[in-house]
């Protein structure tokens, strides 16, 4: 059996053997100097640093150079539930939202919540078969975040298209390991802290489909932005006092003001994983988790089917997950699975130690 060795180099050296990235990633050494350097910054110079908006533009270069768009289709943000907030708002009243049963809570509560939306859930495996007329959104996580299924986004954005509805893609288990192309999509959102490794808080709405093909920001068929302050201005330096005149030509009008010590270490996280690649990544997590679920398959468990996953979600061994925590092995038990993610500061010794707390 081929061994994997971590990627990476000296950019990660945890302390335990941290199978959790479905649940928040690892900092690199660079970007952990970064914060460093920006907290004793802000002693002197605020908490805004020296260049709050040029700390957004970075990492918005980097996220969008990584996931193959031009930054101006990227808008910055905090969080997906936000995120989904203003999708919801942008739908006219009474439009039929299509979900995912059982899908993250950021993504489908806010749908919900706003009560101009009919939210229509329906299982996984059958949301393309799903979509009717009259349908406006389709909204789905590409990789479901308890126990790994990828979704067949193709085949979803072809009966959205075919039916007129938008597509609404949370990419937060995915980006960082499964290559997604998400120009193909009309709305993209991404919390960084997971697979893309950068600080909580950190999150990019991609602006993609026919509509930003045209490339006409603010035209007819984009979204109002309800929720731009000052940074969504044109010229923020003018945008802090009354309404904003002039919104950013750019999808930058739909930026939230970012918190900057998170897209200070965003940059440079989302750098470290464009050297690497992300096909190189993903080559490493999947062959990992397939390493890992073969060997729980030959002690007689049955981990949950998700082909081509770095998440690998497990019945019957929920219990195992304290006494894994007390010998250093940190999973996760999610709706009554153990979940364990593979990334690239894994390697195989790590699947040898897991397995060897978990097969008698």
């Amino acid at each position: 059996m081929q061994r994997h060795t971590a990627l990476g180099g000296d950019e990660f050296a945890p302390e335990t053997v941290y199978l959790n990235s479905a649940a928040s990633g690892l900092l690199p050494a660079r970007t952990a100097a970064a914060l460093r350097d920006a907290l004793t910054e802000s002693a002197s110079y605020g908490t805004m640093g020296r260049d709050y908006l040029g700390t957004a533009e970075r990492a918005r270069g980097a996220f969008a150079r990584l996931m193959g768009v031009p930054a101006e289709r990227v808008a910055v943000g905090s969080s997906v539930a936000v995120q989904s907030a203003f999708v919801a708002a942008s739908l006219p009243a009474g439009s039929e939202v299509l979900v995912a049963e059982g899908d993250f809570s950021s993504l489908v509560n806010p749908l919900v919540a706003h009560g101009g939306c009919t939210v229509r859930a329906v299982p996984r495996e059958t949301l393309a078969d799903a979509v009717r007329p009259g349908t406006a959104l389709v909204a789905v996580s590409a990789v479901h975040a308890m126990d790994g299924r990828i979704a067949d986004l193709a085949a979803i954005r072809d009966a959205a298209r075919a039916h007129g509805a938008l597509t609404y893609i949370d990419v937060t288990q995915a980006a960082g390991w499964l290559p997604v192309p998400v120009a193909d999509f009309d709305y993209v959102v991404c919390g960084a802290y997971k697979w893309l490794l950068c600080p909580k808080g950190t999150t990019f709405m991609v602006f993609g489909g026919e509509r930003a093909a045209r490339g006409d920001v603010g035209g007819p068929g984009w979204p109002v932005p309800v929720h731009a302050g000052w940074v969504a201005g044109q010229d923020p330096g003018e945008s802090n006092y009354g309404p904003i005149d002039r919104p950013a030509a750019t999808t930058r009008r739909y930026d939230e003001p970012h918190a900057h010590f998170s897209y200070v270490g965003a940059a440079q996280s989302l750098g470290l994983l464009a050297e690497i690649g992300v096909a190189r990544v993903h080559a490493h997590n999947v062959a990992l988790a397939e390493e890992y679920r073969a060997g729980l398959v030959a002690a007689g468990f049955a981990p949950r089917p998700a082909p081509g996953s770095a998440i690998v979600s497990t019945p019957g061994l929920a219990d195992a997950e304290p006494r894994l925590a007390g010998a250093g092995v940190r999973v996760s038990v999610r709706g009554g699975l153990l979940r364990a993610a593979f990334h690239l500061y894994n390697s195989s010794r790590d699947v040898a130690r897991a397995l060897a707390l978990l097969v008698p």
